[in-house]
This record gives structure tokens, sequence and C-alpha cells, in this order.
């Protein structure tokens, strides 16, 4: 059957999986990619079938996938398509800040609308993308909750007219 291995490979792997455990927690190898790669394609996959596509025993693959959790290479999520549930309007959001970015970009991390927050190197000190239900409610989050914020000194919106890629398959490699 392809993707299995033989029972005795099976059993080197899970020894060397267990000792990779102890050794080196945040490192990742190529089970570890195989397995992040299974649960991109399939985030509700079995550890018994991922197991056999990896050739580990199914607590092997549980020990591995609850550490990559642990740790915060990975979270097991549900993405959503926000135009499907009733937000109607996505935005891209350059803020450029006068005094302590970090204070600011807290601040957006705290608003519910904003999904994605990075610091940037470049004419942006924050990149956020906001999720709104329409229109007026993104005028309300650029003007009451975005330009409001101490430090704020310059907001540009880059509306959404149409998602033409998203893609959450990295980490394989």
């Amino acid at each position: 059957m392809p993707g299995t291995k033989p029972q005795s490979q099976n059993s080197k792997n899970a020894e060397r999986s267990n000792l990779e455990l102890l050794s080196a927690p945040n490192a990742l190898d190529d089970i570890d990619r195989q397995i992040i790669g299974v649960l991109q394609r399939d985030g509700r996959r079995p550890y018994g079938a991922i197991a056999e596509v990896v050739g580990l025993s199914e607590a092997g693959v549980r020990r591995r996938v609850q550490r990559l959790r642990d740790s915060g290479v990975m979270q097991i999520v549900a993405i959503t398509d926000p135009l499907q549930l009733g937000y109607g309007r996505e935005a891209l959001v350059g803020i450029r800040v006068h005094g302590d970015v970090r204070l600011v970009a807290d601040k957006v991390a705290a608003i519910d609308e904003a999904n994605y927050v990075v610091m940037t190197a470049g004419s942006f000190d924050i990149i956020a993308e906001l999720i709104a239900v329409d229109d007026n409610a993104l005028v309300h989050l650029l003007n009451d909750s975005i330009r409001s914020i101490p430090g704020v000194t310059e907001v540009e919106t880059f509306v959404y007219l149409k998602l033409s890629k998203q893609t959450y398959a990295w980490g394989t490699k």
C-alpha cells in the first residue's frame, strides 16, 4: 500500500520520534512537516490515518501534533469565508505611528474586527486586516477605533474588491 512502511521501520521511526521529542522540542523534521501538510489539507484527519501516511504509530502522531500545537508552531482551526458569514467589507490598513509602535499594535490587535496585525519595516509601521459588516462599520472602525488610538498619525485603507488567492499551505518545506 503506498505511503505505508514495514512494521520494523515504523518501530524505528517511533523510537526516533520519541528521542527527537526529548532532545529538540522546537525543531521540525520531515515527519513534522508531513504531518503539518496532511493537516493543512484536512484538519479533521484522524491520527491513525496520518500515522499511515507518515509511518509512525497513532500515539506518535498524537504526541507530535500536541507538541506542534503547544509550541505555537501550528494551530488547528476552521478557516471561514467572512463574506459568507455576513461581513461585506474587508480591507487592509496601513498605519503610521509616532512613538512606540508596539503599544499601538497591541491596541489595534485588541480590536475584534482586526484579524491580522503586524509591525513592519517600510512605509507603514503597522499593517492590519479588518473585516466589517458594511462600509458604515468600516468607517466606524477606521475613525473611532484606529484613528483615535494615541500615536496614530496616518491611516491608509486598501479596500478588497476581490480575493484572488488565499492559502495556508506553507510550513511543509
